[in-house]
């Protein structure tokens, strides 16, 4: 957020953003692909089982063995991306070209950007690896690396980069590509302290004959045979993202710029919630799958559902009718400007319509990849993504930018529900008992906190208090305290102990 706060505040939301998050989100998109997408959830499962059936010797060889595929895929991956720069740039924003100088600087962005993917390719190995010893803390903290990164050098680095005569937003490009390498040099010593650092120099035969054999392996080709289904899936959902860029790259400038802006208030609790369960799950429920414990499996899903509704209902009430001291408070300094508020402020909404789907699917999804199901999510994936484009067409004409946010935000509860439907359907999971209890508790709680939110919300002139930086902050922080309070006294009070979350019963 204070990465976001700083962005927004040197920056603003204009074409030249546009044109870095354009940059920005082509690596990323391939990131989610690849990375913490299809490879995670293919390699994961198969990594645990290895460990539960084989034992760890041969488990470090198998870690071994997709660290050197991946190596080499990833060096062929970047080289091409940096050459294909323009048409990546193009598929993914063609809007640009309405103005030359912004679609050349989103191209060179592009190229100095696009070799961040084998970095975070790489660590998301790592991750893997160290969530599956259920080692969490470090592949959990290295993200801040890369936002420490982007704040130092668009802090120190902008000014610089205008006094050499270039755009100050390469600054942020210099901070993605020092964080990238922070990044992976974290989990390289994290990897090396367990003990389980990929050694691909002592496979047999040397790196040539090695990487034959690592391609050739049964793990291996288990990993890429899960992995297809699974990019299918994930390339689902980033073909709506960059379906909506596209769109958003015709409208007003500073269109892209604003749907990220209200994006990153909107993965705060996902990330803070949905991505961190997510993470501590999946490896577990592999495990319960392994062993064939059916029981302790289904209970880690209602255990994560559970911590989904409880803390997820009352974010999104808080993105739906507090959305405008948010955005104010967060990012209207500098040259962030009112109109910049109101357009972010509309996007977030609509994507507060479904932020409990979007903190959902990270939970429910993996009880299906747990179980080396990567079909089922594919097929709802494609049926929500048909869908959401259908949206777009309803929504966009009315509300611009802010109807492909609520197009998305609508696409993510249909899948959760979905995802849900299927889950309960063939017996993985078995919803316990004390659910319309906790529904009930969770209304009158959540009503309680909307009320206290509408009237903060008329209370104060958030915009027009800019001049007042501490006192805003300062009201902002109490509001949500406040509501905080009520949320968890009415839910105490009702009956609710948030102690019965603390582990899943079986």
């Amino acid at each position: 957020m204070l990465r976001e706060l700083l962005m927004a505040s040197i920056f603003g939301a204009s074409a030249l953003t546009d044109a870095f998050n354009v940059a920005f989100r082509i690596p990323n998109l391939f990131r989610r692909l690849f990375a913490e997408g299809a490879f995670s959830q293919a390699f994961v499962p198969v990594l645990a089982a290895s460990l539960t059936e084989k034992g760890q010797e041969e488990t470090e060889k198998l870690i071994s063995q997709v660290a050197l595929v991946l190596i080499a895929v990833l060096l062929a991956t970047s080289l091409l991306g940096v050459l294909a720069a323009p048409v990546l740039v193009w598929v993914m924003a063609s809007g640009l070209q309405q103005n030359e100088e912004t679609m050349n600087l989103a191209v060179q962005m592009t190229r100095f950007m696009f070799p961040y993917i084998a970095f975070m390719s790489l660590v998301a190995l790592a991750a893997g690896v160290l969530n599956t010893w259920k080692k969490f803390a470090v592949p959990a903290a290295t993200p801040v690396l890369l936002n420490l990164s982007m704040i130092f050098f668009a802090y120190l680095g902008a000014p610089w980069f205008v006094r050499l005569g270039l755009p100050g937003i390469y600054a942020l490009v210099l901070g993605v590509m020092v964080g990238g390498v922070l990044q992976l040099t974290a989990q390289i010593w994290a990897l090396n302290r367990l003990g389980v650092l990929p050694r691909v120099w002592r496979l047999p035969g040397g790196l040539w004959s090695g990487l034959r054999g690592a391609w050739g392996a049964e793990n291996t080709q288990k990993i890429l045979s899960l992995m297809g289904p699974s990019l299918l899936g994930v390339s689902v959902a980033q073909l709506s993202l960059l379906i909506n860029t596209q769109i958003a790259s015709h409208m007003t400038a500073g269109s892209v710029s604003w749907l990220s802006y209200a994006d990153r208030l909107m993965e705060f609790p996902t990330a803070l919630l949905g991505v961190a369960l997510g993470v501590v799950m999946t490896p577990q429920l592999s495990q319960a799958k392994a062993n064939q414990d059916l029981a302790q499996y289904s209970a880690l899903l209602d255990w994560g559902l559970r911590w989904v509704f409880v803390l997820s209902l009352p974010c999104s009430l808080a993105l739906l009718l507090f959305s405008s001291p948010l955005v104010s408070v967060l990012f209207h300094y500098g040259a962030f400007n009112p109109h910049d508020v109101e357009q972010t402020r509309l996007a977030l909404m609509g994507y507060g319509v479904g932020l409990m789907g979007l903190v959902a699917i990270k939970v429910l999804a993996p009880g299906f990849y747990a179980s080396q199901d990567t079909r089922t999510p594919v097929r709802i994936a494609i049926g929500v993504l048909l869908l959401t484009q259908l949206m777009n067409l309803l929504w966009v004409p009315y509300f611009a930018h802010a109807g492909l946010a609520l197009s998305i935000g609508m696409g993510a509860m249909l899948n959760a529900a979905l995802l849900w439907y299927f889950l309960k359907r063939s017996g993985k999971y078995m919803p316990q008992p004390g659910w319309p209890r906790l529904f009930s508790q969770g209304a009158v709680a959540a009503l309680c906190m909307g009320l206290f939110l509408s009237w903060a919300n008329g209370q104060w002139n958030w915009i027009e208090m800019a001049s007042h930086v501490w006192y805003r902050l300062a009201c902002l922080g109490l509001v949500l305290v406040v509501s905080a309070g009520i949320y968890f006294g009415v839910l105490t009070v009702l009956g609710f102990r948030i102690k019965n979350l603390l582990t899943p019963q079986t």
